[in-house]
């Protein structure tokens, strides 16, 4: 349709100057926090689970959620730099 305009103003740009447009490693933790603590808690279940076999005792499943909140801080930071160091080679940095 010819001489119509659209009503919406043009997107902005993707990349400003000023703006390098990466996610920092905190935020890609912040955002894979919950992920990561719960694979803590089911890796942390399924190790009592099998430390059964040397006459441990299983732990319940919800000390194993409490433990997974303090240790699944370092694997949602290591989970947030595997994340990054994938995005940058995406972007070929």
């Amino acid at each position: 349709m010819s001489g119509t305009r659209s009503p919406f103003p043009k997107a902005p740009a993707t990349e400003t100057p000023g703006q390098s447009g990466r996610w920092p490693v905190r935020r890609l933790a912040l955002l894979l926090y919950p992920f990561a603590a719960a694979a803590v808690a089911i890796n942390l279940f399924m190790l009592g689970l099998m430390g059964q076999a040397i006459g441990l005792t299983a732990p319940t499943p919800v000390t194993a959620l409490l433990l997974s909140v303090p240790l699944g801080v370092p694997a949602a930071w290591a989970a947030g730099r595997w994340v990054r160091r994938l995005m940058d080679a995406a972007d070929g940095r």
